[in-house]
C-alpha cells in the first residue's frame, strides 16, 4: 500500500531534489554545456545583496502573514462550527478564494487595489481614511501581498472547523452544568483541545508563506517598486533562472531557502516541544 506513494515521492520529490542539487554545483546557461562550478554560486549568494534582501522580504512576509491567517482561519472555523442560519453559504464563501487560480486572484487584486477606481481606495476615501499608494509605496505594496494571502485560508478554515466538530458536545453541556461561560469553555476547552490542529497548521503555513508570494509579486508588483521590495525568494530564484538562463545560480538560491526553511521550521517545533514539555509538568 505504501508503494505507489513511495514511488511519487522518490520521482516527484528525491529526483528533483537531487538535480537541484547537482545542477548547484555548475554553471548553465542551456545554451553551452553545464561547467562545474563547486561552491562558487554559494559564495556569490552568500555577497548578493539582491538574495540577501529577497530572504529579508520572504522573511517579513512570514512574520505578519503566518499569524495573520492562522488567527483569520481559527477565528472563522470556530464561528462558523456554531449552528448559524446560512452556516454553508459563508462556509463556501470562506473557502471559495482557495480554489480560484492563484494568476485569476491576483489579476483580481490588480483591479481592487487599483488607486484610482479601486474599491478599496475608494472605500477607504468614503470613510476618511488613508488610501494607500498599493503600486508605488514599498511598504503599502508588501502589506499589499500579505492582504492578498489573508484571503487564501480556506485549507486551514477546513482543518479547524472540522476538530471543532470532533470535540465530543458533552464536554460543553458538563461545563454549562458547572457554570462556566462562553469565554471560559473557549479558554479552557476549545482553544486546549484544537492547539495540536493549530500548531502544525503553523508549520505548514510557514512553509507556504515562504511560496506563496510568489504569483501576486510577480503578476502585480514584478517584484518592485523598486528598489526589490517585493521581491520574494522565489521571484529572484524564477528571474535568475528563467530570465538570467542561470540555472546553476538559481538551483543554488532554492537550496539556501530549503536550508532557511528548515531551519525555520525546526526551531518552530523545538518551541512547542518545550511547550508541551511545560504542560506536562
Amino acid at each position: 500500500m505504501l508503494l505507489p506513494y513511495g514511488a511519487g515521492l522518490v520521482l516527484l520529490v528525491g529526483a528533483p531534489a537531487a538535480i537541484t542539487f547537482g545542477l548547484a554545483l555548475t554553471e548553465w546557461d542551456l545554451v553551452r554545456s553545464p561547467r562545474f562550478a563547486g561552491l562558487d554560486n554559494f559564495r556569490e549568494l552568500w555577497s548578493d545583496d539582491v538574495f540577501r534582501t529577497s530572504v529579508r522580504n520572504s522573511a517579513t512576509f512570514a512574520l505578519f502573514s503566518v499569524p495573520m491567517r492562522l488567527v483569520a482561519a481559527a477565528a472563522l472555523g470556530l464561528l462558523l462550527a456554531a449552528r448559524l442560519r446560512g452556516r454553508n453559504a459563508l462556509r463556501t464563501t470562506v473557502y471559495l478564494p482557495t480554489v480560484v487560480p492563484d494568476a485569476a486572484f491576483a489579476l483580481l487584486f490588480l483591479w481592487i487595489l487599483n488607486p484610482l477606481y479601486g474599491p478599496l481606495n475608494l472605500t477607504l476615501d468614503a470613510l476618511g481614511a488613508p488610501t494607500p499608494r498599493w503600486f508605488t509605496d514599498p511598504t503599502a505594496a508588501r502589506w499589499g501581498v500579505v492582504v492578498i494571502a489573508a484571503f487564501q485560508i480556506g485549507e486551514a478554515f477546513l482543518i479547524v472547523l472540522a476538530v471543532r466538530q470532533a470535540v465530543p458536545r458533552e464536554l460543553y453541556d458538563a461545563a454549562r452544568v458547572d457554570g462556566a461561560r462562553a469565554w471560559s469553555m473557549l479558554a479552557g476547552i476549545t482553544l486546549p483541545l484544537i492547539a495540536p490542529a493549530l500548531v502544525l497548521l503553523a508549520l505548514r503555513d510557514t512553509i507556504w508563506s515562504l511560496q506563496a508570494s510568489f504569483v501576486p509579486a510577480l503578476l502585480i508588483w514584478d517584484g518592485g517598486p523598486p528598489p526589490y521590495a517585493t521581491t520574494y525568494a522565489p521571484v529572484f530564484v524564477y528571474r535568475t533562472s528563467f530570465e538570467y538562463l542561470r540555472y546553476g545560480y538559481g538551483a543554488a538560491a532554492t537550496l539556501l531557502l530549503f536550508l532557511v526553511t528548515a531551519a525555520v521550521i525546526a526551531v518552530q517545533w523545538l518551541g512547542v516541544r518545550r511547550w508541551r514539555s511545560a504542560l506536562a509538568v
